[in-house]
């Protein structure tokens, strides 16, 4: 009898995919997508009925959200709160999304929340019974509220949505009833200037402000930091929760943990051209942080700040590179000075004092030619000193904006990943940062979002040409082992060098006979050296080696709307109490962003067609992933993948876009939500 021959009894013992334990096919189905468990649902039905349980579906929603793709929710509801088959419906909803998105682009849907009460029934105002309306069954019409002009509006759920207008009211809005729910009126004029949404404690947080003193160095602001509460079963509440000033220029507020009562701002200081950072601890407390940070304020910079592990974040985005400034709350916390409510009262900068530690990391643009890839870029590296401080090195001339030149040695068919859209020219008109605003899991990390809008101003025919430029960010930059790859590597090449009988061990390695003066990395040994010309330089052609290796992260890697727009603005007339600096009006682009998504109206035709026709366009990045290589449209070759597939969306006959008063985006839901100057707020619904 043949070794291989199995006895027929045998066979049916043999264990097969149907009979394997739960754990371990639920193990396998957390490699599997939306598609492969459709597959294994029709494979038997042992299998189907694992495929369909709530563990499986639960896994597929933490890999959305760690995709950064949110789940379309009603109202205020948390993952947990689903059942069975309302997670099965979120899961496959938000999937189809994604894929119709990163794909073939949107199109007008017919089964959003926002065209349906939380019971599923249609609500009035999407059944087109308004006459002339035409057929609104994939958008609806709400009322903005009678006479006023909205400044500022935002969706808070597929329920609700929430506008400030020119006068300085902030208005609850029911999307399904078309009504106001609630409104804070302080009978003057105020600005919103920061929201955010606690989904577990149905609560949204926002500040308003307005100018008390109008000189420009020393302008002194008021803000009120509010929240709007939604009991169960009750209409919503505003109520006030403290009240700060700040004097100079603020450049933006953030509520960086409403559960620790944690506040701060940046505010420029005019004296020194640096970033001054005021912070309330606990806004409860008669207490303040104000210090100078000494961090250079940048024209061409973008700023944003995060809490990470009781630490404020000054995360800031130059043309090439991103750095973040750490700064623990309890050192801040030793900086604290009394506040007064009295009229007289202006807080003060304590004192200078710098981040305990800053990281860096160099942006990822396209590669200029196939032969050259992301990897090649000459980056700048990370000084991790004995006591863990992570501190910058320069950037090097590679990825300098005016350092396009390929060197002598190099080969000629490779040219240096340098950015395609350098300040100058090209200025940060808008900057967006998204960090995760909807509900999520514990496991699954916080990432952030850029999307920025780069100018170009021709002063010759004064018109302005757009492009789009958005990465993904962590905090921190990069990971502490990451960090430690690079120790490891340098001392690799070190060792390699020292073996090849090299008294300058890098140097040797790069086939370089002159010192080098380019740094890449460094231990607690010594500096790392990487390629560069020093003294003596020159004199021969050395072999070109692989540059030394560098932390670096696909999040890093920058996506582009390359291909010039002209996007519409609207001018904002400003309130002379809230215009210190004599402007009369201040243009503001029609531009939305969601995480990984943007919308936008622009002019259809090129200024030389002389033709006024305007359109509303999207676009969508790739998923967040691990996998730099992955991360690109439909699986490809991220070097051939960098840009942005814009997309022309519908829209409804009724909505005039010269009209367009404020847009915005609520990615969960694939909604545009856009206000137009006639007092009508339209919910534009896509699939």
């Amino acid at each position: 009898m043949s070794a291989n021959h199995t006895d027929p009894g045998d066979t049916q013992e043999m264990i097969s995919l149907a009979t394997l334990p739960y754990d371990l096919l639920l193990n396998i189905a957390r490699h599997l997508e939306l598609r492969d468990i459709y597959a294994l649902q029709f494979t038997c039905k042992a299998l189907h009925g694992f495929a369909t349980t709530r563990p499986v579906y639960r896994n597929l929603a933490t890999a959305l959200l760690k995709r950064c793709r949110a789940l379309p929710l009603h109202g205020f509801q948390r993952l947990s709160d689903l059942t069975d088959e309302q997670l099965v419906d979120a899961v496959n909803q938000a999937t189809r999304l994604e894929a119709a998105w990163l794909t073939r682009g949107p199109r007008p849907s017919r089964s959003s929340p926002y065209l349906c009460t939380p019971d599923g029934s249609a609500s009035a105002s999407g059944s087109g019974s308004d006459a002339g309306a035409g057929d609104r069954s994939w958008y609806k019409v709400i009322s903005a509220p009678p006479d006023e002009e909205v400044d500022w509006l935002s969706p808070i759920t597929s329920s609700y949505s929430l506008c400030a207008t020119k006068s300085g009211k902030v208005v609850c809005w029911d999307v399904h009833r078309d009504e106001c729910l609630a409104e804070w009126d302080p009978k003057e004029r105020w600005e919103l200037w920061k929201c955010r949404v606690e989904f577990d404690i149905r609560t949204v947080f926002f500040t308003m402000a307005k100018v008390l003193q109008r000189s420009f160095d020393d302008r002194v602001m008021e803000f009120v930091l509010m929240k709007l509460e939604f009991p169960e079963g009750a209409e919503p509440i505003f109520s006030e929760l403290a009240t700060f000033k700040t004097i100079g220029v603020v450049m933006n507020v953030f509520l960086l943990d409403p559960s620790s009562r944690l506040l701060s701002a940046f505010v420029w200081v005019a004296s020194s051209n640096t970033i001054g950072l005021y912070a309330l601890l606990d806004w409860k407390k008669q207490e303040y942080v104000f210090i100078d940070t000494g961090i250079e304020c940048s024209l061409s910079s973008n700023w944003s700040c995060i809490l990470y592990k009781e630490q404020i974040v000054i995360h800031s985005e130059e043309s090439d590179v991103a750095h973040q400034y750490f700064y623990p709350i309890s050192l801040l916390q030793q900086h604290a000075r009394p506040s007064s409510t009295a009229g007289s009262f202006v807080p003060s900068i304590s004192q200078r004092l710098g981040p305990v530690t800053t990281m860096s990391a160099p942006f990822i643009f396209p590669p200029q030619t196939r032969s050259n890839t992301p990897a090649m870029m000459p980056q700048p590296g990370l000084l991790t000193q004995p006591n863990g401080v992570v501190t910058e090195i320069p950037v090097p001339d590679a990825i300098n904006p005016n350092a396009h030149a390929v060197d002598d040695d190099a080969a000629s068919d490779t040219v240096a990943d340098a950015n395609p859209f350098p300040y100058p020219p090209w200025y940060p008109e808008s900057a967006h940062f998204v960090r995760q605003w909807w509900p999520t899991l514990a496991s699954v990390p916080r990432l952030s979002c850029t999307v920025v809008l780069l100018a170009d101003h021709e002063p010759d025919t004064h018109r302005t040409r757009y492009v789009l430029a958005q990465h993904y960010f962590k905090v921190p930059l990069i990971e502490q082992e990451e960090l430690d790859q690079i120790t490891a590597d340098a001392a690799g090449a070190a060792k390699k060098a020292h073996a090849n009988g090299s008294s300058t061990p890098l140097e040797k390695a790069n086939g370089s006979a002159s010192a080098s003066s380019s740094s890449t990395a460094s231990s607690q040994d010594g500096e790392w050296a990487g390629e560069g010309q020093g003294e003596g330089a020159g004199d021969d052609t050395p072999e070109r080696a692989p540059k030394p290796r560098v932390a670096e992260s696909s999040m890093m890697r920058l996506w582009y709307v390359s291909e010039p727009f002209e996007v519409v603005c609207v001018l904002d007339g400003v309130d002379d109490e809230l215009d210190p600096d004599g402007s009369q009006e201040r243009p503001r682009p029609l531009m939305a962003v969601d995480f990984g998504h943007a919308v936008w109206v622009e002019f259809a035709f090129p200024p030389e067609s002389e033709r006024d026709e305007k359109r509303l366009r999207f676009v969508t990045f790739p998923p967040v992933t691990n996998d730099r290589d992955e991360m690109a449209y439909g699986g490809g070759d991220a070097g051939e993948s960098l840009e942005g597939i814009v997309r022309t969306l519908d829209v409804p006959e009724e909505l005039d876009l010269d009209a367009v008063e404020t847009i915005n985006i609520d990615q969960s839901q694939g909604a545009i939500i856009i206000s137009v100057r006639d007092g009508k707020i339209f919910i534009l619904c896509y699939e």
